[in-house]
């Protein structure tokens, strides 16, 4: 099954807390994987930052959310105990328990309204606040508008001249390190529509090996007949690497960076 999301995790977590005793969250998550039957690949899928595991971090805030309703309590760090409240609400045997529940108590609605005053996401509907904790809602949409923003660089790239683009591609690289300085460890030679080498580009400083790239845009295929027979590209790869752009969504090669 699906990762659950952090309400979906309320009640067994608080179902698991019912014998009294003090638990850990690391020992809640192994439960709680447990008894959603998560696989391997779902007990580690990470957030997007690489951080913390997805599941790990659902049950903390399905244990954050609760402390503030008063259904639970940390005795002490990275351990939490069920309270009177807490038992009380598992007599009523509810069939789940998510925030709408939890703000039947003041203490809850406390919390929202100070996370709100302090600019933290709030709930934007019920499929946002079953699905994302605060650290999912910051973390995906940050790399949304990053996608958005990769997207509209490429859109302008793509309006610009080929000249423009080997220019581009050349000072990138200098820019992540190879050789120096742009004079000192590049030189443009391509022409518009060959299909021969357009830079080459120093692989260190000390100049002891030559990078030599293509630059077309996404327009060529790797095993294109003309890069193939091109004598510029084919000397370059007897005198040291070639890289080259081409379309990423070839069905016989992987695209080279």
């Amino acid at each position: 099954m699906a990762i659950p999301d952090y309400q979906s995790c309320m009640l067994p977590l608080l179902a698991f807390a019912s014998d009294g005793q003090e638990h850990s969250i690391v020992e809640a998550v192994e439960r709680l994987c447990d008894q959603f039957k998560l696989t391997l690949d779902e007990r580690e899928a990470l957030l997007p930052s690489g951080t913390q595991f997805i599941i790990s971090n659902r049950v903390a805030w399905a244990r954050t959310y609760m402390k503030k309703a008063g259904l639970l309590t940390n005795p002490r760090r990275g351990h939490f105990q069920i309270t009177d409240r807490g038992r009380e609400l598992l007599k009523k045997r509810p069939s789940s328990i998510g925030t709408k529940d939890l703000r039947q108590y003041e203490e809850f609605q406390e919390f929202q309204r100070k996370s709100n005053q302090k600019g933290a996401i709030e709930d934007q509907g019920e499929e946002h606040s079953a699905h994302s904790t605060p650290e999912e809602a910051l973390e995906y949409g940050y790399q949304k508008l990053t996608e958005n923003l990769s997207d509209e660089l490429l859109e302008k790239i793509m309006t610009c001249s080929p000249a423009f683009f080997e220019r581009l591609v050349i000072e990138l690289l200098v820019k992540m390190g190879y050789g120096g300085s742009l004079k000192e460890a590049a030189s443009i030679v391509g022409k518009s529509g060959d299909a021969g080498i357009d830079g080459i580009i120093k692989e260190d400083k000390l100049g002891l090996d030559a990078i030599y790239i293509q630059a077309k845009r996404w327009r060529m295929w790797l095993d294109d007949p003309r890069s193939r027979s091109s004598p510029e590209l084919s000397s370059a790869r007897k005198r040291g690497r070639v890289y080259s752009s081409r379309r990423a969504d070839s069905p016989r090669k992987r695209p080279i960076t």
